[in-house]
């Protein structure tokens, strides 16, 4: 469904939820995870419902992650990093986090 612009750019190294994947550099932290293939990177608050992103351009609010320690951060508009840490929101973030 998606293809990169550059297939050539150097690998990055990231945790995912604990776990070593490689993304490419120039990605975003929602474009790594969908070429992971991890399915949703959010559930909501209430009902709990998996939520993936979406519109790929900071509009939709779907695509919230917790990087490198800090909540609710729109992972469409962060790049990746060598070493970054990625978790997945499970509900609402903790006050302060």
């Amino acid at each position: 469904m998606f293809k990169r612009l550059d297939e050539a750019a150097p690998p990055v190294a990231i945790t995912v939820d604990g776990k070593q994947l490689a993304a490419r550099a120039g990605d975003t932290v929602a474009a790594a995870l969908i070429a992971a293939g991890i399915a949703h990177c959010r559930t909501t608050p209430v009902t709990g419902a998996p939520r993936a992103p979406y519109c790929l351009m900071g509009v939709c609010f779907e695509c919230l992650v917790t990087v490198d320690g800090v909540g609710s951060r729109q992972g469409c508009l962060v790049p990746v990093h060598e070493g970054m840490a990625i978790e997945t929101q499970v509900g609402k973030r903790e006050a302060g986090r």
